[in-house]
């Protein structure tokens, strides 16, 4: 016990929170996310970053003197964020789409990332101690991230250093390959994509593939389990689902790809987020009792840490009253954003019930979803939480109380719609954040790590990530487009989920 207490105390004393690191970390961040966003608006799919971000960290870090796996965290908790925030293209290209923006701009998406995504790590902080001190659940990422980091930490031998090394080629070696399948398609040097529409029994369906080598990577990352539950969703959807609701309405070749294409997204999408939502209800039932002990003993360590007592470094978070002032105060910001958004328009002159309504869904709202969230992060992992199905319930919720203030009133439609997808985002960065959070919580308890620490270096990488996805958005919109936009060509990029 004795040798035991002394290494921890050792381990106490590591720097965490370090310049370099924060730099590493953030430019880790910036090249992440912007991938991300390519691939979330092509295929729908963003990938969690903190693994190849702990595997590029070490073989960076271990050539500065005193580097630690503490340090390493925090690079991996900066750079998490990259694989997170930057769904929020799932919600802000629908603007675009419905042609109330013929842009992004700069001050405002950034400061919808950056509002989202700092009440997200707030809104997740209380339940640190329900969802990951106190609780069974796997968080298999996490605990992949912390098993990669210890690999890295074991030893000056030479055995970690050659691994670092090896996993930094393998990372070197899929981009560049990735790159070259990519330069390829676009020369038409080879197929990008198969599609194959097709009669079953009295309706249709179809079948197609993306040849893309990033989703042979997603796959990877995403493992096993997840890739069968995917495939189950293609079987119910293709095979079962769209057969049935094309009964008797095909007939040439041209009008079986329009009626298939058109049944998917008006009816099969739909059939799959009420069943995320209905899933999503469950888990919040069954967490709500962990999440209030979970906040009774965040408040109880703020008050032992504020009279004195010495608490275990291991579970010092940022201060309870801290977090509560955040989120409250952040409700000022968000009423600024949505002024913004609403001033010379012509839902002007409902402004005040519009944001009245607006802030609070997302004060009361936000820790709803942090916490459905941060259970399925524990659950399944941050790549695989159905992040998209909580923007869409969000769309949804946020629709029916919009649309219930302005009942009788001559609000243009779509004006509303706007306005609805950007409360929408908002709220979408607190469940992508909040979903994120946890998981490097997780990867923090098993290596030993401060929870303020990395729960500021995660804020470090919000801003981070907020600056670069703007003018990424704009280099996609500029070069692509989205399809189901006015202009859109052929190569459109699908943005599924804000399409739907």
């Amino acid at each position: 016990m004795a040798n035991a207490s002394s290494a921890a105390g050792s381990k106490a004393t590591l720097p965490e929170l370090t310049l370099r690191g924060i730099i590493i970390g953030g430019l880790i961040t910036l090249i992440f996310t912007a991938a991300n966003v390519y691939l979330g608006l092509k295929v729908g799919l963003t990938f969690a970053t903190s693994i190849p971000a702990a595997v590029i960290s070490m073989a960076v870090l271990r050539r500065f003197k005193g580097h630690n796996i503490k340090e390493n965290n925090i690079v991996q908790t900066i750079a998490s964020a990259a694989g997170t925030l930057s769904a929020i293209i799932f919600v802000l290209p629908g603007l675009v789409m419905v042609g109330y923006w013929q842009g992004f701009g700069f001050l405002q998406t950034a400061g919808v990332c950056i509002i989202g995504g700092v009440l997200g790590v707030m809104y997740s902080i209380p339940l640190r101690r329900a969802l990951v001190t106190s609780s069974d659940l796997p968080y298999p990422e996490g605990v992949a991230a912390a098993e990669v980091l210890k690999v890295g930490d074991e030893s000056a031998s030479g055995t970690s250093h050659e691994e670092n090394a090896k996993g930094l080629r393998v990372i070197v070696a899929g981009g560049i390959t990735s790159a070259v399948m990519a330069l390829l398609a676009a020369m038409k040097a080879a197929a990008s994509e198969v599609t194959a529409y097709f009669k079953l029994g009295a309706g249709a369906t179809t079948l197609g593939t993306s040849l893309s080598t990033a989703l042979i990577g997603v796959g990877h990352l995403v493992g096993l389990p997840v890739g069968i539950a995917m495939l189950v969703g293609v079987v119910i959807s293709y095979f079962i689902l769209l057969p049935i609701f094309t009964t008797g309405d095909v007939s040439g070749a041209t009008a079986l790809a329009d009626v298939v294409d058109t049944t998917f997204s008006d009816d099969i999408r739909f059939i799959g987020v009420g069943t995320m939502a209905i899933a999503a209800i469950w888990t919040l039932l069954k967490i709500a009792a962990p999440i209030a002990v979970g906040i009774r003993q965040s408040l109880a360590s703020s008050r032992a840490r504020k009279s004195g007592s010495v608490v275990d470094v291991t579970e010092r978070d940022i201060p309870f009253p801290y977090v509560a002032t955040t989120i409250v105060a952040f409700m000022v910001p968000i009423a600024l954003l949505l002024w913004d958004f609403v001033r010379g328009t012509d839902i002007h002159d409902h402004m005040a019930v519009l944001i009245t309504v607006s802030v609070l869904f997302t004060l009361l709202v936000g820790l709803i979803i942090a916490s459905v969230c941060g259970y399925m992060a524990g659950l399944i992992g941050a790549s695989n939480s159905p992040i998209s199905s909580i923007g869409i319930i969000a769309v949804l919720a946020a629709s029916l109380l919009i649309a219930a203030v302005t009942r009788g009133t001559t609000a243009d439609p779509l004006s509303l719609v706007a306005y609805t997808l950007f409360t929408a985002a908002i709220v979408f960065g607190i469940a992508t954040i909040s979903n994120d959070n946890l998981q490097d919580l997780k990867t923090g308890q098993l290596v030993g790590a401060t929870p303020w620490k990395q729960q500021v270096a995660l804020i470090i990488g919000v801003v981070f990530g907020s600056l670069v996805i703007p003018p990424i958005l704009q280099v996609m919109l500029n070069g692509f487009g989205f399809q189901g936009m006015e202009g859109a060509g052929e190569d459109a990029l699908a943005a599924p989920q804000a399409a739907l």
